[in-house]
């Protein structure tokens, strides 16, 4: 028997209501269950990748950013889920830290050349900080506070991106400014590792603005990898080594330098947890 005419899409269009109705509750019990990251230092050229990664991969993770101006948010899409706040200040960071499960620390001191340097002239550009901007109050205190507040919230992780050459007070980081930046970076990279709260530091060579995803990844400790040609990394195979740490057991607790082959030499990293199972130093 054939139904009345308009009984039987309006059945269908009752029946597509609660499918729809389903998902969405299915997606957002789905999203519920998703760990949320804060990426901090989000608007800087790492970190920017960082976070764009972690909501490109959406289905794995709900992403946060910190940035610390109204333009560093903008540079990175303005939307409601990232934060203006000053590291150096721990109260203004806090509201970015409510109900996250890990963290990404990106944040760092950043040196800008002396006002007046003429390369025509010859000599060497004089580096300096902004006031309230130098590495002993960005990337000691600051990193502190964020450390500190993650432990509030109840953080599950806390990656922290170093840089390699901590091993040597008098490496040419350290003069730069006058900042000794590697000497405080090591100081909080020390102080995450004592503070109880799981943890990977990931020591980054050279910084290269080139393609990731093409090159062999090597991990080292204690700034080997500075006298050899593995010393460099893109700035997109570190950020992708952030978020594997984020999904791997054998990257907790442990602490690496991270370089890489040239491009072409070899074949490239795709197996992330072989290579935090290489290794094996807590600090």
């Amino acid at each position: 028997m054939l139904a009345p005419i308009g009984r039987f899409p309006y059945s269908l269009l009752i029946a597509s209501e609660r499918y729809l109705s389903l998902r969405k509750k299915s997606q957002a019990s789905s999203m519920a269950n998703l760990p949320t990251v804060l990426v901090t230092g989000a608007s800087g050229r790492t970190g920017q990748i960082v976070y764009k990664k972690l909501k490109e991969g959406s289905d794995k993770f709900i992403a946060k950013g910190l940035v610390r101006t109204a333009e560093g948010k903008e540079k990175i899409g303005g939307e409601a889920d990232v934060f203006i706040g000053d590291i150096t200040d721990a109260d203004s960071i806090n509201p970015a830290f409510q109900g996250i499960d890990a963290l990404v620390i990106l944040t760092s001191a950043v040196p800008k050349m002396k006002p007046g340097f003429d390369p025509t002239k010859g000599g060497r550009p004089e580096f300096i900080f902004e006031d309230g901007q130098y590495p002993e109050q960005v990337d000691w205190i600051g990193q502190k506070h964020q450390i500190d507040a993650a432990k509030v919230a109840g953080v599950k992780h806390i990656v922290l991106v170093g840089s390699m050459g901590g091993t040597n007070p008098d490496h040419p980081l350290n003069k730069l400014g006058n900042g000794n930046i590697l000497v405080w970076k090591r100081k909080a990279e020390q102080y995450l590792a004592d503070s109880g709260t799981p943890y990977t530091i990931i020591r980054a060579g050279g910084l290269l603005d080139k393609e990731g995803g093409v090159r062999e990844l090597i991990v080292g400790k204690n700034d080997e990898l500075l006298q050899t040609d593995t010393k460099t990394v893109p700035r997109a195979d570190v950020a992708q080594v952030c978020i594997q740490a984020l999904l791997f057991e054998e990257a907790k607790n442990k602490a690496f330098d991270l370089g890489s082959k040239p491009e072409g030499t070899s074949a490239p990293t795709k197996d992330f947890k072989a290579l935090f199972s290489q290794v094996t130093s807590r600090f």
